[in-house]
């Protein structure tokens, strides 16, 4: 690489990370967030336009800041529809699935997610638990995270927290 592809490169690093402040400042710290699958996807979609801008010369900032804004705003204007539609919600989003509850594993719910025990348990003790009977319940989040609800002796679960896990 010559000395000068090296200052055109690190141009191309300024530019594009520059352009992406200015659109996470525009559109919210939503931009980054993994609250959804298309969360997801749009994160991966951005890395890979940095990538492309960044290595392969070929590819304007002009070109990457419109592909950015692009994605970006297609993930608010799908964000906002999910808050607003229900419909739109059942159709375009995955349910978070109960895949533990009261110390059993539910073996049926770990089939449907793909999951697997020695997964499911890896997760348990990243969360700390000591024994089954420790857990409350144990949901596969629509994002793929795996949330982990101890047992409280002296509490009970909100249902407002279960509303929309499908069981």
């Amino acid at each position: 690489m010559t000395i000068e592809e090296t200052f055109w490169m690190i141009c191309s690093v300024l530019g594009i990370f520059t352009i992406t402040i200015i659109i996470t400042r525009v559109f919210g710290l939503r931009t980054f967030a993994k609250m959804s699958s298309f969360d997801f996807a749009s994160t991966i979609a951005v890395g890979s336009i940095l990538a492309s801008i960044i290595l392969n010369s070929e590819y304007s900032l002009f070109k990457g800041g419109v592909a950015l804004l692009t994605i970006i705003a297609f993930q608010t204007l799908f964000s906002f529809l999910v808050r607003k539609s229900d419909l739109f919600k059942r159709f375009f989003t995955n349910k978070p699935q109960l895949i533990m509850w009261n110390g059993k594993i539910l073996f049926e719910a770990l089939k449907k997610c793909n999951v697997g025990k020695d997964d499911l348990i890896a997760k348990l003790r990243e969360a700390n638990v000591h024994e089954f009977k420790d857990v409350k319940a144990v949901i596969f989040e629509s994002t793929g995270n795996i949330s982990v609800i101890h047992n409280s002796e002296d509490r009970n679960i909100s249902l407002d927290l279960l509303t929309d896990v499908a069981t």
